[in-house]
């Protein structure tokens, strides 16, 4: 079942998911990369950091949603940016292997980073061999995913969805899905990279009617809202807004959101990467 993106709708709160990009970033100690790519680049807005931080670098955005790439195309980040599938990326780069994907060949990049997009992926723990692959040896590897899926704001939905009348309209729905960090930094340890992994819970204070609502509809609920059909939508978002409200209470100050995130930064090592394609 396929969805599609709002890069406005997503944007509503940029500040509050931009910071945990700004935390993942400035654990990456490259002093002077040449190629910086971000998979899952969203809107652009987050890229651009990038570009500012490594301005002599080739910095690169890719992502899957045409919507979102057509916002970051016009956002003015110094980048390029293409519609790509990161499961797909990096393998139409011959490996000297013969395996199909690259191996810190002369395509490789310096600096990959990821930020809130694997959680999408079911199998990216899988695949965390090959885009480690992507990246020349003493490069690093840095990714952000949510680690909250255990909060009403995904459970809620979850058991919503799977009542009468909607469970027949949302059960191919996407959702999203991560590890903890300790699963994470023993994988790449595995690869042989260096590995700093932690975790952080923000607590982000909403304003607005249903803004918790208004969060979960441009990212970890969008595919199941995009799945009902027209005549059940409204009613399904009356009563998730309504059970979201029970569970997040404005006590007069705005709605507290908790938000666990999970942090990687990996370094490649300087030799040849263990593992195979995904």
């Amino acid at each position: 079942m396929t969805h599609t993106w709002d890069p406005d709708r997503y944007l509503a709160y940029a500040d509050e998911r931009g910071r945990p990009f700004v935390d993942l970033i400035t654990r990456i100690a490259a002093a002077d990369p040449a190629t910086v790519v971000d998979l899952g680049c969203g809107p652009g807005n987050l890229t651009a950091l990038l570009a500012e931080r490594w301005p002599d670098a080739a910095v690169a955005g890719v992502d899957s949603s045409a919507e979102m790439i057509t916002a970051a195309r016009a956002s003015g980040a110094a980048a390029t940016f293409e519609v790509g599938d990161l499961r797909d990326w990096g393998l139409d780069t011959p490996s000297p292997s013969g395996s199909g994907y690259s191996t810190g060949g002369e395509d490789a990049v310096d600096v990959l980073v990821s930020n809130a997009t694997l959680q999408w992926l079911p199998d990216h723990l899988e695949l965390l061999p090959r885009l480690v692959a992507q990246v020349r040896p003493g490069g690093w590897f840095a990714f952000q995913v949510p680690g909250n899926f255990d909060e009403p704001s995904h459970t809620l939905r979850t058991e919503l969805a799977a009542e009468s009348p909607y469970a027949d309209h949302t059960a191919g729905a996407a959702v999203p899905s991560s590890y903890d960090a300790a699963t994470y930094l023993r994988a790449l340890q595995e690869l042989g990279c260096d590995v700093d992994a932690w975790e952080t819970t923000y607590l982000h204070v909403l304003h607005g009617k249903d803004p918790v609502f208004t969060w979960v509809s441009g990212t970890g609920a969008r595919p199941t809202l995009q799945a009902l059909p027209d005549a059940l939508r409204p009613r399904f978002e009356a009563e998730f807004k309504r059970r979201l409200r029970d569970a997040y209470p404005d006590h007069g100050h705005g709605v507290v959101l908790p938000f666990r995130r999970i942090f990687v930064v990996a370094r490649v090592p300087a030799g040849p990467t263990s593992g195979g394609p995904a």
